[in-house]
């Protein structure tokens, strides 16, 4: 058996046209560009290449980039008054503050003081408890780019055994609840489950986010299971780089009925719900429908 790849480069790429469409229309019958502003303390590289990144998908997809860059010795003080500012801007539809921020920083304190509805990224505790409690929220954007990818190959994943690996605030605590919201019959594992082989052996859907390189390997996979690798991991092997999940493709792919690769999974679809969100967020700050297939 051979899984079938679910290609998350395509599917984001798919996403990324929805949202295009939909901020042309804001544009075009409401007069309303959405803006998404990225807030990036100190120079860390990876976090510079990411806001690049977003900040060009942003412009690509029809929507003002506003990105406010602040030197890695930034006060608390500083930097709660830029967001106190863009919270009160109305071109500014959702903010993002990059992490990780640096240690002298309270990264709790920094994220509740976004404004929830502002909030794309999710992170807010009031978006936290929304989604605990099933109401509409902002979701965080990794988690929902699996659920929309568990839904496109699933249609429905209603009563389905699922373990969700990890029991991040970032990943794994919010994609067990987006999965709990669809019906799923779900299950937190982590590094102190008991029997963690048995547990992942009983899922129909398998969602890896521990951040540890190959750690599931194809024979704790249940036979035609969807697994949906959310790890990035860099590894060194045979002398070079390498970007591996946390599950080992090469097994689990002989197993499973469809697997999410590493690169080209997940990865792409983290942005792409990044502007998916902000088109939300536009959309309820000015009283208008919601944008179908783009929230959870």
């Amino acid at each position: 058996m051979t899984a079938t790849l679910i290609d998350g480069k395509a599917f984001a790429a798919k996403v990324r046209e929805q949202v295009a469409g939909h901020v042309t229309r804001l544009k075009e019958e409401h007069g309303i560009t959405p803006g998404l502003a990225v807030v990036l303390v100190g120079e860390d590289p990876a976090s510079q290449v990411y806001v690049r990144s977003k900040g060009k998908q942003t412009v690509e997809s029809g929507m003002n980039s506003y990105e406010h860059k602040m030197d890695a010795d930034t006060s608390e003080a500083d930097l709660l008054a830029v967001i106190d500012q863009l919270n009160n801007d109305p071109a500014v539809h959702g903010i993002l503050v990059q992490l990780p921020l640096p240690g002298h920083l309270n990264e709790d304190l920094i994220i509740n003081s976004i404004a929830p509805e502002k909030d794309v990224d999710g992170f807010h505790i009031s978006n936290v408890g929304l989604l605990g409690t099933g109401q509409k929220s902002m979701v965080p954007c990794t988690p929902l780019g699996c659920l929309m990818m568990l839904r496109d190959y699933h249609g429905s994943i209603s009563g389905m055994n699922a373990v969700v690996i990890g029991r991040s605030n970032i990943v794994g605590k919010p994609m067990a609840q987006l999965l709990l919201n669809d019906s799923a019959t779900v299950t937190i594992a982590h590094s102190r489950t008991k029997d963690l082989p048995g547990v992942v052996k009983q899922a129909d859907i398998v969602v890896a986010a521990v951040g540890r390189p190959e750690m599931v390997p194809g024979d704790w996979i249940k036979e035609g299971a969807t697994v949906i690798d959310v790890g990035i991991n860099r590894i060194e092997r045979d002398g070079k780089n390498k970007l591996v999940g946390d599950v080992d493709f090469e097994s689990a792919s002989k197993v499973a009925g469809a697997i999410t690769p590493v690169p080209g999974g997940v990865g792409p679809m983290t942005i792409a719900c990044l502007l998916a969100n902000t088109v939300t967020a536009c959309c309820r700050a000015n009283g208008l429908a919601e944008p179908e297939g783009l929230t959870a």
